[in-house]
This record gives structure tokens, sequence and C-alpha cells, in this order.
């Protein structure tokens, strides 16, 4: 292998991006680095292309709150991370929990921050008083069970897609190549993964892949899980399986985003969440937070979960409601009522724990086999730093006793309460198209 070996990224979501960004830091030839999608960047079937995401470090796990922290310092100083025309990517908007009835959700998390000793916190009292903060954005909402609330100021949301295009473009300047193509098939040799096939006839050769595939890792490393006759629990859908969200977008008159656009975060619950518009295009986004699985039969016999092959917009009249009814209905009733601007269904790959899988793939045949997995609807706020700890991965570098352990890949069953739970799938997609 040459000094500088041929390193290949198979997605360009935040992993892939992020990896492609920090590589681009250190790497002594970054030309030999190729980034491949099936779309121009941003990728538009990738979770973390979306107008905004939540960036915030409310966790009631203290490894995940003190990643997020990290996390958050990078939002607020990295360069590349400056928007130009408006200022940073990130808007410390704040963001309001309102905790379902008998949850202690919102305790565990106030916990971790007095334990941290960053508790920016305070209390939000449920009822009247609060339908005229924030310019009235809550003057409609229904507070039939929810119990309890906090405010962190701390909080807030970045322009998503916008910020993942600036990481890959200086990850472009700095010699990385991106190529736009939809990979059909691992290509293994003696040495392991020799690279990718893609379905219009190219081959991408490499020493190192990377899959940072996310809900799509699955369909596409079962065939050579076949070839290896590795079955079961060894398989990649026991570490991470396809799940998806329905998020519903409205159109903002000018007036309307003047009284909305100094809004908050709004935690509704376990139910979802409402992101405030961005400037650029003045869009309110709610996302429905009971997600789904899309199990499907190999031709070999194998059960895994994978975006369907369609439009990510195409929603079923009978989701559609159940997010009117569940989400939008109770948070800003007069929103169920108007006219939609679009819908979506958001993939992601989610572990049994919410723990990401950054690890090197642990078949012999695989030595070279990479995998960058597992947002769990939750990753997307590390774009900033989560590659510089894949980068380690890929050299063959330790991240730390507790890193490598949550991030290794699993090979016994998952005890406790995960980074994330509320977005655990517990129904089927075909379920809810009835």
């Amino acid at each position: 292998m040459s000094e500088s070996p041929i390193i290949l990224i198979i997605g360009a979501g935040i992993f892939g991006t992020s990896t492609a960004h920090h590589l681009s830091l250190t790497y002594p030839h970054p030309s030999k680095i190729t980034v491949l999608d099936r779309s121009p960047y941003p990728p538009y079937h990738a979770a973390s292309t979306d107008i905004n995401k939540i960036v915030r470090a409310d966790y009631t796990s203290r490894f995940y709150m003190d990643l997020a922290y990290e996390a958050l310092q990078a939002w607020k100083t990295l360069p590349v991370l400056q928007n130009l025309e408006w200022g940073r990517f990130f808007h410390e908007s704040g963001w309001i929990m309102l905790g379902n009835e008998g949850s202690d959700l919102a305790e565990r998390i106030r916990l971790k921050f007095r334990e941290r000793g960053s508790d920016a916190t305070s209390d939000v009292e449920i009822g009247e008083g609060l339908r005229g903060e924030w310019n009235g954005v809550l003057k409609e909402t229904r507070f039939e069970g929810l119990e309890k609330g906090y405010w962190n100021p701390d909080a807030g949301w970045a322009d998503a897609g916008d910020a993942v295009a600036r990481m890959m473009e200086d990850a472009i300047r700095r010699g990385v190549r991106y190529e736009s193509g939809d990979v059909g098939e691992l290509i293994l040799g003696e040495m392991g993964v020799q690279g990718v096939k893609t379905k219009d006839g190219r081959t991408y050769e490499a020493d190192k892949v990377l899959l940072a595939t996310g809900a799509w890792t699955s369909e596409l490393l079962s065939p050579v899980e076949d070839i290896l006759d590795i079955e079961g629990d060894d398989r990649v859908e026991k570490q991470v399986t396809a799940a998806g969200v329905c998020v519903v977008h409205y159109q903002l008159s000018d007036d309307e985003y003047e009284k909305m656009k100094d809004m908050p975060v709004i935690i509704y619950g376990d139910r979802g969440e409402v992101l405030p518009p961005p400037r650029s295009n003045r869009i309110l986004k709610f996302t429905n937070a009971r997600s789904f699985t899309n199990t499907i039969i190999t031709s070999t016999g194998h059960k895994i979960s994978a975006p369907p092959d369609r439009p990510q917009s195409v929603v079923s009249e009978q989701l559609k409601q159940e997010t009117l009814d569940a989400m939008v209905d109770n948070a800003m009733p007069s929103f169920s009522r108007r006219s939609v601007k679009y819908w979506r269904l958001c993939w992601d790959s989610i572990s049994t724990s919410q723990d990401q899988l950054l690890t090197k793939h642990p078949h012999p045949s695989l030595s070279n086999l990479y995998l960058a997995i597992g947002g769990s609807f939750h990753s997307w706020k590390f774009l900033p730093i989560i590659g510089k700890y894949i980068v380690n991965v890929l050299n063959g570098m330790g991240n730390g006793e507790e890193k490598d352990a949550r991030w290794a890949w699993k090979t016994e069953k998952f005890q406790g309460r995960g980074a994330h739970e509320k977005v655990v799938p517990r129904r089927e997609l075909r379920d809810l198209e009835t």
C-alpha cells in the first residue's frame, strides 16, 4: 500500500462530509480522497440535507452532553461555519421543552447539566402565562397531557444543508474529489473491499473504503455479507437499521416570518418538535417523532429495513393525517388547516442504543472497510467535530476508552436506556399506508 492510501468515502451526509473536511486538514495528498454520493452536494437523500436541524446539549447522557458542548463551541468559532451573507449557520434561539405527564426526562437532563456545572436552564410553567411569550407562538398550543417544561437559552438550530455544503466545499478547495454516482455494488477482492461499481458502470478503487451510507447501509452491504456467509447477529442490520420520520413544512408570509423568526425550538413532549423558520426560505417545519421501519426480505431471505425506492416527498394520506393530528394540531392548530408547502420522509440509520457506529468492520475479509453510520436522528449537531474522530478510526488510532466502546461494533445485546429513546421505531411503514 502506498504511503498515502487512496480513501473512498461513500455518502456525503454529516459523517462523510465531516470526515472529508477533517481529512483534508491533515492528509498529505487530499487528491487521493474521493467522496462519492448519488447526487451533488448536499445530497438530497441524506437526513442531513434539510432546511434546519436542532443543535443542543440536552441529553440524559453525560457522554453526549460533553460531546455536544464540544460541537457547540465549534459551531460558534469555526470560520468554515460562517455564512458570509447572514452570519453564522448556528442560531442560538434557545429551546423550550414541554414534557409529557409522568415523564422524568426533563429532570434527568437538567440533573446532568447541574452535575457538569453548566446549567443555564430555568423552569417553564405550562399554562396560560406561556401563551404570550415569543410573540405568541404558543398562543394556540394545547397543553393537555403536558405537565412541566424548561427553557434552555444555549440551544438552537442551524441552517442544515447550507452548513453541510460549506464544509464539503472547503474540503474540495483543499483537493478532495467529489463525484456523483449511485453505487450499485461493493467490489470484493483478496484484500477486502477494493472499491465500488456505480449503476452506470463506473468503477472507483481504493485502499480504504468508508461507508457513510446511513439508512442505505444494509441494502448496500447485504450482497457482500452473502458472499462471505455472514449470518444472523454478525450482519450490519443487527448494528443499525433504517428508520424514517414524517416531516411537514409550511410557507410563511413576510409578516408571519417577522413574528416567528425569533421563536425558540419547541419540543412538544414525545410527539415531535417545531423548528424556527430560516431567513433564506421562511419555512416553518414540524417533525412527527413517531418513527417507523420499512422491512423487506432480500433475495437470500434476510430481513432488513431500507428506505423505499421512491421520492421522499411521497407520503401516504394516513401518515399525513397522523402527523397533522398528533403534532401540528396540538402545537399550532391553525397550521393544520393550512395548505402544506411540502412533505418529506426523512430516513436515518438507528442503533439499539442510539450510539453511532464509527469503526472498522470486524470481519477479517473486510479489514479495509470502515463504517460511519448510526445517526439515530440526533447526530447532525456533531457535523463540525465528528469527522476528526472518524479520521482517527481510519488511521487505526483510538478515541479514548469510552468513545471506542460506544462507537464500536457491538457483540452483546444492548441493555438500558438509549441516548435518544423517543425515536426508536416500533411500527412498519406499510401499516401507515393502508
